[in-house]
């Protein structure tokens, strides 16, 4: 029959339907939060947490430790978080290190960013701060998510990496140009985890106990000092022993050698982010640590390996979701899109009852409404009410929980580009990165793995491609781009 035949060229939903906005969300103004009616960016994302089974989708191949972390200075005056109530609050934690786009036998030294997954057990819930080894991301809204992994991951005819799909979309997409120059430069294989900074990467928000709120971002420096493999030596160890992180971590907490991480902050005034020459909550961007310096929090220690692997670490689920009262979101797209898909995603894999398991539960009091579903193992409230409001028992909304508002732009709900007037400068940052933070050897070693990973690109789209990234790396620094040319032999 005529109409079930396929609408030849369009775009549709699974169920058919045509549409045209794949690449924007629908947010209140270009830098307002996402809607919760924009169907296709959760259809995307929901079908993108299914595609595979039992591994994660991403961050398949980690490790982790329980620890601690330590308040060593006083930010009461920015958040009211109990974490952070009094120098010398130990807090308990676990973190999680990962590769992104392998699978669970993958190598640790691949050239990849790497996962940088913290929860801390508070009083006031589980706080999961859920970030990387890297200030920025390769995309801005996370809608392309899945199309960006899709990349990363096996070609669906060959079955193997294509570094042409990869190169394919990071030159169609210039805004992940910064996060690329940081993938291939040294920092792209760290030299284990120990040795790498982390990041909470998104934009967050702190708030007093007033209820005032300032903008944040998150970072976790080693103090074991930075190091990293070169490609070459990456290359070498990923032969010689591809476990080599995760072995060095074990190792290292095994011998009493703990690592430990300074976690400190960047505070913007909502009117400083008013006048940001950036939009604030553009994952793509760093703020100046000149204009906005990192500010001491306390120190996270890594001190005990888990029991069982995978009782805690495989099971570990971790969500941006899960804040605490004093710590908040931002209209960050890519924050805002995670929101929903990771909690999503651990429900798929691990259940509907995720957070009773062990590692994610709460060690104190958890008391709700919700019921029943596959593996309940807390005796399902028995014969409790399962509905609120109701005459039965005594819990209550706290008052003093509440977050204040968000002052939103006044401006129509539309798919605002993500890379329109204002937001399409995706040059700058990686340019001073290139020119004023590199040094001549990373800088010669950055441009030996671009030349290298460029040099898979293949069919017949090769020099097309290979001249589109080579417009992007000339766009952020010159000479960064004659020497990648040269290289080439374009």
């Amino acid at each position: 029959m005529d109409n079930e035949k396929p609408q030849s060229e369009k775009l549709t939903t699974a169920s058919g339907i045509p549409y045209f906005e794949d690449e924007n969300s629908m947010t209140v103004g270009p830098r307002g939060p996402v809607l919760l009616e924009d169907f296709i960016l959760h259809e995307k994302m929901a079908h993108f947490n299914r595609e595979r089974i039992p591994e994660r989708v991403v961050h398949a191949k980690g490790t982790g430790a329980f620890g601690t972390l330590t308040i060593t200075n006083d930010i009461s005056k920015y958040s009211c978080a109990r974490i952070f109530e009094k120098v010398g609050k130990q807090t308990r934690m676990l973190a999680r290190f990962s590769t992104v786009g392998g699978e669970k036998g993958s190598a640790d030294t691949e050239r990849d960013p790497r996962g940088f997954a913290l929860k801390f057990y508070t009083e006031d819930g589980n706080w999961d701060l859920v970030g990387n080894n890297t200030p920025v991301f390769f995309i801005k809204d996370a809608k392309k998510f899945g199309d960006f992994i899709h990349t990363q991951k096996r070609d669906p005819q060959t079955n193997l990496k294509s570094p042409t799909a990869m190169w394919d979309f990071w030159s169609l997409n210039p805004e992940s140009l910064h996060q690329v120059l940081i993938l291939m430069s040294d920092r792209g294989t760290p030299h284990g985890y120990r040795h790498m900074h982390g990041f909470g990467s998104h934009t967050f928000s702190l708030l007093d106990k007033n209820g005032a709120r300032v903008w944040t971002k998150f970072h976790f420096l080693t103090l074991q000092g930075v190091k990293n493999f070169t490609g070459p030596e990456a290359l070498e160890m990923r032969g010689k022993n591809p476990d080599f992180a995760q072995e060095d971590l074990i190792e290292a907490i095994t011998n009493g050698d703990f690592p430990k991480w300074a976690m400190k902050i960047q505070v913007m005034t909502e009117k400083q982010a008013e006048s940001f020459p950036w939009n604030p909550f553009d994952l793509t961007k760093t703020w100046s640590h000149k204009e906005f310096p990192l500010i001491d929090v306390g120190v996270m220690e890594l001190n005990r390996i888990p029991d069982n692997y995978f009782a805690d670490v495989e099971q570990s689920a971790f969500a941006p979701a899960h804040v605490v009262h004093g710590v908040g979101y931002s209209p960050d797209k890519m924050l805002q899109g995670r929101l929903l898909s990771y909690p999503d995603a651990h429900r798929y894999r691990l259940g509907v009852n995720y957070e009773q398991i062990p590692v994610n539960k709460s060690p104190f009091t958890v008391r709700n409404y919700e019921r029943d579903g596959f593996m309940r193992v807390d005796g399902n409230a028995a014969g409790a009410p399962n509905y609120f409001l109701n005459s039965f028992d005594d819990i209550k909304p706290d008052p003093s929980y509440k977050r204040p508002p968000m002052q939103l732009q006044s401006s129509e709900a539309d798919w605002y580009d993500r890379n329109g007037p204002g937001e399409d400068d995706h040059y700058t940052q990686p340019g001073i990165l290139f020119r004023e933070v590199m040094d001549e050897t990373q800088k010669q070693n950055t441009i030996n793995n671009i030349v290298g990973a460029m040099s898979g690109i293949g069919g017949p789209k090769r020099l097309e491609i290979i001249k589109r990234q080579l417009e992007h790396w000339t766009r952020a620094d010159a000479s960064l781009g004659k020497a990648i040319a040269k290289g080439l032999g374009v």
